[in-house]
């Protein structure tokens, strides 16, 4: 088999990359090693905690055991099936902080600041504000994505917004707008009830086009003489390589894009050299600068029946499931995360570095719920955390999962980070818009006041927000530590380009899909030697950062 562009991976920026370049005309294959799609769990928005932990779904990879946690070893959900983690993840829609890519262009991503990325986010978008307001100047409203809201008619989620206005943050209309600080209603990758993958809103109009996709696992980029030619995949038991006439293309996530180059002989020569994998390009920064968001649920025991434990039962399920079913429609049509928050942590810093998911119930998401019944939560964190883990190869071996290590909470501003989040939290819950529904806090409980206390519930009860990236991390072709170039070229070899979150210098602020889908469409513009013109727009900066923290 053979196309102009071989893409190793139908996830988030795979799927985008597809769809361009199959309307440019040009012939692809599309490698993936997971299933279908179809399927309630994976399409009924409100199931969002099954697809995750489902082995027909999910790679089912675990981190190494943490130090700073206690040697616990954490969930590390990716997506193995058409769509990739676009079809298991929370569906949340976030672009990022103006500024994250900003950051992204001045430590050597040329050409990837605001200005420059804004453009590709109109164009994968298809906003519609639902009536809740919005920046329609700022979105894009013909594009592949449908991004939608929930119909927030649950007076928690509105409590909630009002809450953090009464503890003196602003309202936001659109955080994926100017300004994204401050409280308000949540955007969704959610259709006419229905989850909206980047497989459906990228690959299928790229199979139409000609684009096919092939099962398989792939085993390694085939290179001869520094030029990537194909990729050796495994198929029903036995092995055959795909060439590619032009390039090849990893869109295989962070954790399996450095995997596949470490296996490849691309990655540091003194790690893979013992496992008898031949060095092809000795490039130090393949699999370092691992990153990812950790997050704590502030959960409340409400004092009305008026969060979604009522559904939390075999009748309330059946319920639910029928009614979307039928009519795809109630509860089970919204991931339910309708309203959220982005703040400051303290006076000096620019822009957001704290992130809130509200949910009117108290519930992890393994489906394990509070023992308090009706109830409501926060999911916090961090967004900005100094830590630094890798991805390492335990085999030469595609089959085995590479050796995951986060090395989550290794840096002391990570634990004041954290203690912050907790307390800025409990005093949004103490506002008068929750005085009808607060009863008493759950977890972390009264009982934990103290840094020694807080941080023995950090340690024992944070999750990880599954975000990994930046293990290629783009820089320029001169710095040793980059792998990959402004263009997504695989420094040191040709024909061979990275498109995912894996090529993040820094994780952005907030959920990774959205502009992991955005990496795809811009690498894609690269790839066809074209770019959208540079959107000056200014983003919102409190006036007062330096001396006010809201």
């Amino acid at each position: 088999m053979q196309a102009d562009y071989v893409i190793v991976g139908a996830g988030s920026a795979g799927c985008a990359m597809a769809y361009r370049l199959a309307e440019a005309g040009k012939s692809v294959i599309v490698i993936e090693h997971g299933g279908s799609d179809w399927g309630p769990f994976i399409n009924m928005p409100g199931a969002l905690s099954y697809p995750m932990s489902m082995k027909q779904y999910d790679w089912g990879y675990q981190t190494e055991p943490e130090p700073h946690l206690g040697g616990r070893r954490l969930a590390c959900p990716r997506g193995k099936v058409l769509g990739g983690s676009s079809s298991i993840n929370g569906m949340i829609y976030v672009r990022g902080h103006a500024r994250d890519f900003d950051f992204w262009r001045d430590q050597g991503a040329d050409g990837w600041g605001y200005a420059d990325v804004l453009p590709y986010y109109k164009r994968l978008e298809n906003w519609h504000d639902g009536g809740h307001g919005g920046d329609p100047a700022w979105r894009g409203s013909d594009g592949p994505l449908h991004v939608t809201r929930g119909k927030r008619d649950n007076p928690l989620v509105r409590a909630f917004v009002e809450a953090g206005r009464q503890a003196g943050y602003p309202v936001t209309g659109d955080y994926n707008g100017q300004q994204q600080e401050g409280f308000g209603p949540f955007d969704m990758t959610v259709w006419k009830g229905e989850r909206w993958s980047a497989a459906k809103a990228y690959l299928r109009p790229a199979q139409r086009l000609g684009a096919q996709v092939v099962r398989g696992l792939a085993q390694r980029v085939v290179i001869r003489d520094g030029r990537a030619t194909g990729v050796e995949v495994e198929r029903n038991g036995r092995r055959q390589v795909i060439e590619a006439g032009r390039e090849v293309i990893l869109s295989a996530g962070a954790i399996n894009s450095p995997q596949l180059l470490l296996l490849s002989g691309i990655g540091p020569a003194a790690e893979i050299a013992p496992l008898g994998i031949d060095v092809v390009a000795d490039r130090p920064g393949v699999g370092k600068n691992l990153q990812d968001h950790l997050e704590l649920y502030i959960q409340m025991a409400a004092s009305q029946p008026v969060s979604l434990f009522k559904y939390w039962n075999l009748l309330g399920k059946a319920y639910v499931g029928a009614r979307w079913l039928l009519r795809r429609d109630g509860p089970g049509a919204s991931n339910q995360f309708e309203s959220c928050g982005f703040i400051r942590s303290q006076a000096g810093v620019e822009y957001p570095d704290i992130q809130y998911h509200f949910l009117p119930l108290a519930v992890r998401y393994d489906g394990s719920i509070a023992a308090e019944g009706h109830g409501f939560q926060a999911h916090t964190g961090p967004m900005r955390s100094p830590s630094r883990g890798e991805i390492t190869l335990k085999t030469a071996q595609a089959k085995d999962a590479p050796r995951i290590f986060f090395n989550y909470m290794s840096e002391e501003q990570d634990w004041i980070d954290f203690r912050r989040c907790i307390r800025l939290t409990r005093e949004i819950f103490a506002q008068e818009a929750f005085a009808p529904y607060r009863r008493h806090e759950i977890q972390p409980g009264a009982d934990a006041q103290t840094d020694d206390e807080l941080d023995h519930f950090i340690r024992e009860e944070v999750e990880s927000a599954y975000h990994p990236c930046g293990t290629c991390r783009m820089g320029r072709a001169d710095d040793p530590t980059a792998v990959v170039d402004p263009q997504g070229r695989v420094i040191g070899v040709q024909g061979l380009r990275v498109a995912d979150s894996s090529v993040f210098p820094r994780i952005t602020n907030g959920n990774l899909n959205a502009p992991s889908i955005m990496v795809g469409e811009k690498v894609s513009d690269h790839v066809l030697g074209r770019q959208l013109p540079a959107d000056n727009s200014e983003p919102w900066i409190h006036p007062h950062w330096e001396t006010a923290q809201r």
